[in-house]
C-alpha cells in the first residue's frame, strides 16, 4: 500500500478551525503548557517567531488580561483584538530587537517561548544548524531577560549539535525536557527542548 502523504485538512487543522485559532501549531504550545504548567495567570510572556498567531492565543488566554505577551515575526501579525498582546515585525536578528521589545516591555519576563524556524533548504545538516542557531539566540535572549524561576521553550530540528543545545539550557535551568507534540506532522524532524525554572545568575 502507498504511503499516505500529509493531509493539510487533517485532525488538527479542522480542530483549529472549529475553535477559531490561527493555526494548528497552537494545538502544540497549549499542550507543552498543560504539560509544564508553563502559564499563569498575570505572567509576561515572549513568543519569537509568533506569526500567524495560534501561539499567541493560547497565551494570551493563559496569562488572562492582567498578563501581557510581546510576539515579533518578520512577517507582520494581524491584529488578535486583545489587549494584553502587542506585537513586532521585526527580524530576530536585527541590532534593535532587545530595544524595540523593551519599548513594549522594558521588565523581565516570565517564560520565552520561541517557535522560530530557518527556511528550509532540504539539506539535513544546512536545516539543522540553522534552527540550531535561532534556537541559541532566543535562549541568549532568554538568559538576558527571563527572571529567575522562569521557563523557556524553543523548537529546533534534531541532529547535528542538538546535544551541545540541550547542555546549554542545563546549564542555564533545572530540569530540561524534550518534547514532540501531538500535533506535529509526521515527517517532521522537529521536537520542542524545554527548560524549566532558570537558575538565578
Amino acid at each position: 500500500m502507498a504511503h499516505r502523504r500529509y493531509q493539510p485538512k487533517d485532525h488538527f487543522f479542522r480542530k483549529a478551525k472549529q475553535e477559531g485559532l490561527r493555526a494548528r501549531s497552537a494545538f502544540k504550545i497549549d499542550e507543552i503548557a498543560r504539560r509544564f504548567s508553563l502559564f499563569s495567570k498575570g505572567q509576561t510572556v515572549l513568543d519569537l517567531g509568533a506569526a500567524p498567531g495560534g501561539f499567541l492565543q493560547i497565551i494570551a488566554d493563559a496569562v488572562g488580561p492582567k498578563g501581557f505577551v510581546v510576539g515579533v515575526d518578520l512577517v507582520p501579525i494581524a491584529p488578535l483584538g486583545r489587549p494584553n498582546v502587542k506585537t513586532l515585525t521585526l527580524d530576530v536578528h536585527a541590532e534593535e530587537l532587545e530595544a524595540k521589545v523593551n519599548e513594549l516591555h522594558p521588565g523581565l519576563f516570565d517564560v520565552v517561548v520561541s517557535d522560530l524556524a530557518p527556511k528550509t533548504t532540504g539539506i539535513h545538516s544546512t536545516d539543522e544548524a540553522r534552527s540550531l542557531a535561532l534556537a541559541g539566540l532566543a535562549l541568549a535572549f532568554a538568559e538576558r531577560r527571563m527572571r529567575p524561576g522562569g521557563h523557556f521553550v524553543a523548537k529546533l530540528f534534531m541532529g547535528g549539535d542538538f546535544g551541545h543545545f540541550r547542555d546549554a539550557v542545563k546549564n542555564a535551568f533545572t530540569e530540561v525536557k524534550v518534547v514532540r507534540p501531538e500535533a506535529t506532522r509526521g515527517a517532521s524532524m522537529e521536537v520542542y527542548l524545554v527548560g524549566l525554572k532558570m537558575k538565578p545568575r
